[in-house]
C-alpha cells in the first residue's frame, strides 16, 4: 500500500480535480432524475395501465449495458460531461420512479378518506399526508440511485468526461494497480459517505411519529433544529460546491475556445497534452481537454461534428477507418492520399507526420515464440490454426487488420477473443491468448518481454502519427499553422516509446512527461 498512498501525495490535485468533476455530475443527473423521476412516480399512481408501462419503459432502459447507453447519447449530445449525465440520468430513474410509486400506493386507503372527509383538497393531500408517509420509500429510491450513479458515472471518463473513472481508465491501460485504486477507492468512499448523507436526510424529513419507536429521536426542539442546519450544511457542501464549481463546463461560452481530443491510450493522452501546453502557453487560446474518446472513429465523428477541434491519429489509419481506401506500404503514397481525400471528403486538415511509426506488429511470448519458432508475420500464418488470438474489436473489423489478414493471407486462428486494449496485454503474459495485435510504440511490450514479430510480408500499413484538425480551425486562428508545424518530423519512434515507458512503467503523469518534452525543444516559454 505504500506506493499507493505514494501517488496519492503526488497525485493529489489531479484526484482533488476529478473527484469534485465526479460529484458534480453525480450530483447533476441524480437532481434531474429526481425532477422526472417523482412526478412520474405520482402521476402512475393514477393509472395502473399508465404504471406498467412507464415502469416497464424504466426496467427496459435499466437493462441496456451502461456503456452502450453513453455511446447511444453521443450523436445527440455530443461528448464531454452531457453524454455521460444523460446515461446515468436514465439508470437512476427507475428506482426512483418505483419507490415514489410504491410509497405512494402502499398508504391504506383508509388514511385518504378520512383525508377527503375532513375538507382536503387532493394537492394538500398529497403534500400533507402522502408524501410524508411515503418519504422513507422515496428516499431509499433516491440512496439506491445516488450510490449506483456514483459507480456508473466512472464510464464517462470513455467520453472524454473526466471523473475519477480517468484513474481506473489510465490504470488499466498501463497495467497499473495502484492507479486503477486512485479511482476506485474514492469512488467507494464517495458512495459510502452519500448513503451516510442521505440517511441522515431521510431521518430529518420523515415524521416523528412515522418512525419506528427504535428509531424516534430523543432530542429537544432546539437540538433537532441545530441536527438539520449541520446535516443541511455537509450536504449542501458534498453536492452542491462541486456542482457550483463545475458548472461553467456546461455554459461555456468564451469564443477563444479550442478543444483538443485524444482517444484511448498513453500515446495519444501524451501527444494531447503536447499539443494542448504548445497551445495555451504560446497564444491566448483556452484549450478544453476531450481525452479518453473511444476509438479512431469515435474521435473522427467527434471532429467532424464539431465537437472536437484536433486529434492525432495515423496515416494508416486514416486510409484504411476513414477513406477505405486500400492497403499501401509505401509511406509517402498513403501520407498524400490520406492528406488528399480528408482535406476533399470532410473539409480537414493533415498535418505533416509528427516522426515516429506506430504500425501494428503481432506480438506474443517468448515460450510461444520459442515453442512454435515464431520469427516473422509469415511464420504465424503458417500456424495460426492451432494459436488463439487476443484483440481489440477495432482490429478484427479493419482491413489493415484481422479482416485483411483473412482475406489476403489467409490466417486463421483456432479462437479470437476480443479484449480491451490493455487487458489484451495481460491475457497473452498470462497465456490466456497466445498472439496479440499489439503496437510497435507500446512501452508493455518491454515490460512484459513480449516478442514483436517482424512484417517480413509488408502487410500492414505506415502508422505514422499526423494531427487532424478542420480546415476552418486556421481561419479562425491563424496563429497555430506556424506552432504545430514545429512538431513536423520532431518525435522519432524510440523517443515515443521511451515518453510511452515513463508513463506506463515508471508510472509518470503524461501531462507531466508532455511538459518536458516541450521544455527540452524549447517550444514553451
Amino acid at each position: 500500500m505504500t506506493d499507493f498512498f505514494n501517488l496519492l501525495i503526488t497525485r493529489r490535485a489531479d484526484v482533488v480535480e476529478r473527484l469534485l468533476e465526479h460529484i458534480s455530475m453525480t450530483t447533476m443527473s441524480v437532481l434531474i432524475s429526481l425532477f422526472i423521476g417523482i412526478p412520474l412516480g405520482i402521476i402512475i399512481t393514477k393509472n395502473k395501465f399508465l404504471a406498467n408501462i412507464i415502469i416497464g419503459i424504466a426496467n427496459l432502459l435499466q437493462s441496456i449495458p451502461c456503456i452502450a447507453l453513453l455511446a447511444f447519447s453521443v450523436p445527440f449530445v455530443g461528448i464531454g460531461e452531457k453524454p455521460a449525465i444523460l446515461m446515468v440520468i436514465i439508470y437512476a430513474l427507475l428506482p426512483i420512479i418505483k419507490n415514489t410509486y410504491t410509497g405512494l400506493k402502499s398508504i391504506d386507503s383508509k388514511t385518504l378518506e378520512s383525508a377527503y372527509g375532513i375538507g382536503l383538497s387532493s394537492l394538500e393531500i398529497l403534500f400533507k399526508i402522502e408524501l410524508p408517509i411515503a418519504a422513507s420509500f422515496i428516499m431509499a429510491g433516491i440512496r439506491i440511485s445516488a450510490v449506483a450513479a456514483v459507480g456508473t458515472m466512472t464510464i464517462a471518463a470513455f467520453a472524454g468526461a473526466g471523473g475519477l473513472g480517468w484513474f481506473i481508465n489510465m490504470g488499466l491501460i498501463g497495467l497499473n494497480i495502484n492507479m486503477v485504486l486512485l479511482g476506485a477507492i474514492p469512488a467507494s468512499i464517495l458512495a459510502l459517505l452519500i448513503d451516510y448523507i442521505l440517511a441522515n436526510l431521510e431521518a430529518i424529513i420523515t415524521p416523528e411519529g412515522l418512525k419506528p419507536v427504535e428509531e424516534i429521536n430523543r432530542l429537544t426542539k432546539h437540538q433537532l433544529f441545530i441536527k438539520k442546519i449541520i446535516i443541511c450544511s455537509i450536504s449542501f457542501m458534498v453536492f452542491f460546491i462541486p456542482l457550483g464549481i463545475n458548472l461553467n463546463k456546461y455554459f461555456e461560452k468564451d469564443e477563444k475556445i479550442i478543444v483538443v481530443g485524444t482517444t484511448n491510450f498513453t500515446e495519444a493522452f501524451t501527444l494531447g497534452y503536447i499539443y494542448s501546453e504548445l497551445i495555451e502557453k504560446n497564444t491566448d487560446i483556452k484549450v478544453i481537454k476531450r481525452f479518453n474518446l473511444n476509438g479512431a472513429d469515435f474521435a473522427f465523428n467527434a471532429l467532424n461534428s464539431g465537437k472536437i477541434d484536433i486529434f492525432v491519429e495515423y496515416t494508416g489509419t486514416i486510409l484504411a477507418n476513414f477513406l477505405k481506401k486500400p492497403i499501401v506500404s509505401d509511406p509517402d503514397i498513403v501520407y498524400q492520399t490520406a492528406y488528399d481525400g480528408l482535406l476533399k471528403n470532410f473539409d480537414v486538415f493533415l498535418s505533416k507526420p509528427i516522426g515516429f511509426n506506430n504500425t501494428y506488429v503481432m506480438s506474443t511470448t517468448e515460450n510461444t515464440a520459442k515453442k512454435y519458432g515464431l520469427k516473422n508475420l509469415s511464420d504465424l500464418v503458417n500456424i495460426s490454426n492451432v494459436l488463439t488470438l487476443g484483440c481489440t474489436s477495432e482490429f478484427i473489423q479493419r482491413e489493415d487488420g484481422l479482416l485483411g489478414m483473412e482475406k489476403k493471407l489467409g490466417i486463421n486462428f483456432k479462437t479470437v477473443k476480443t479484449l480491451d486494449a490493455t487487458v489484451r496485454y495481460q491475457a497473452v503474459a498470462n497465456d490466456e491468448v497466445d498472439v496479440i495485435d499489439a503496437f510497435s510504440t507500446d512501452a508493455l511490450l518491454k515490460k512484459l518481454s513480449l516478442v514483436p514479430l517482424k512484417d517480413d510480408i509488408e502487410f500492414f500499413p505506415p502508422f505514422y502519427a499526423v494531427n487532424l484538425m478542420k480546415i476552418d480551425l486556421f481561419k479562425k486562428y491563424p496563429e497555430l499553422k506556424p506552432l504545430f508545424s514545429k512538431l513536423d518530423g520532431l518525435i522519432n519512434d524510440e523517443e515515443m516509446r521511451t515518453m510511452n515507458y515513463m508513463v506506463d512503467v515508471e508510472g509518470k503523469d503524461s501531462k507531466d512527461v508532455a511538459h518536458e518534452f516541450l521544455l527540452k525543444n524549447n517550444l514553451i516559454p
